[in-house]
């Protein structure tokens, strides 16, 4: 499968996807796994895990959070006649569930030094399978926004008949992206918006 290798071109600008830490637990249904993960360049299926609208997910690293930057995760619907297992995450699919920006005064990040990120499966998400995707961009070299990114295998129960916007990965950023060019240095930022759509909450 092509997954990753299209999520971490994400635009034409050069950009990295570092092994600094990596997302590799999912923690859904009341279940925790590492086998429903697929981490950057690994290419087998994974087993997934079902998971019911209006329910909790957390992806967990095997470190913290000590490149500042803004994280977000979303879902992937995937397309009929395909399974989370199949699919390679191509088309516009993708929806935003949540993201974690700045805060200030004095100014950090939200997730800076933190090992989880949960959100919920917002309650109107329609029933069936998705990736679900992380994502984290370490903005610490200026210019040079660095993605740790995972996605996990779920199939979603207990929906509703929502229709979030969708958009696709690679795609849904453009590299001058101001989320993605600021110095976080120097001027220190008085405001800051997550790159990437709205986040859609059902």
């Amino acid at each position: 499968m092509k997954l990753f290798a299209s999520l971490a071109v994400i635009a034409a600008a050069a950009q990295a996807v570092s092994a600094h830490y990596i997302w590799t637990t999912l923690v859904a249904g009341g279940s925790t796994s590492t086998a429903a993960i697929r981490q950057p360049r690994q290419q087998q299926p994974r087993r997934g895990i079902t998971v019911s609208a209006g329910s909790s997910v957390s992806f967990r690293l095997d470190n913290t959070l000590y490149h500042p930057g803004p994280a977000a995760i979303y879902l992937g619907q995937v397309p009929g006649g395909q399974t989370a297992a199949s699919w390679n995450g191509a088309g516009a699919n993708w929806f935003k569930i949540a993201e974690w920006g700045a805060q200030f005064n004095p100014f950090k990040f939200a997730l800076d030094g933190q090992s989880t990120a949960t959100t919920t499966i917002p309650q109107n998400t329609p029933s069936g399978e998705y990736l679900l995707r992380i994502e984290h961009i370490g903005l610490h070299v200026a210019g040079a926004p660095q993605y740790y990114i995972s996605c996990a295998q779920i199939r979603v129960t207990n929906g509703g008949s929502g229709n979030p916007p969708k958009v696709s990965i690679p795609g849904y950023v453009s590299a001058s992206d101001p989320g993605l060019t600021v110095n976080i240095h120097w001027p220190i930022p008085t405001s800051y918006r997550v790159p990437g759509p709205a986040v859609w909450r059902g």
